[in-house]
């Protein structure tokens, strides 16, 4: 049997959001998503898509990596 492999992220959306001082729901206008996204990405809920986060890193100007951080939990 093949075991699949489990990864966990974590979102320091927060961090970035404060910085800016912008509000969840400003993130999700710009970004295109619902302010319920936001909130889901920020308690670590939700898989972004990749466009998503390409999406999110670019309006913060910055890397994918530093927002989104993927761990293997194997």
């Amino acid at each position: 049997m093949i075991k699949k492999k489990q990864t966990d992220f974590e979102s320091s959306i927060h961090v970035h959001r404060a910085m800016k001082r912008i509000t969840q729901q400003e993130l999700a206008d710009n970004v295109g998503v619902s302010r319920q996204t936001i909130i889901q990405l920020e308690r670590n809920r939700y898989n972004p898509s990749l466009l998503l986060a390409h999406n999110i890193a670019k309006y913060f100007r910055v890397s994918i990596e530093d927002i989104f951080t993927f761990k293997d939990l194997n």
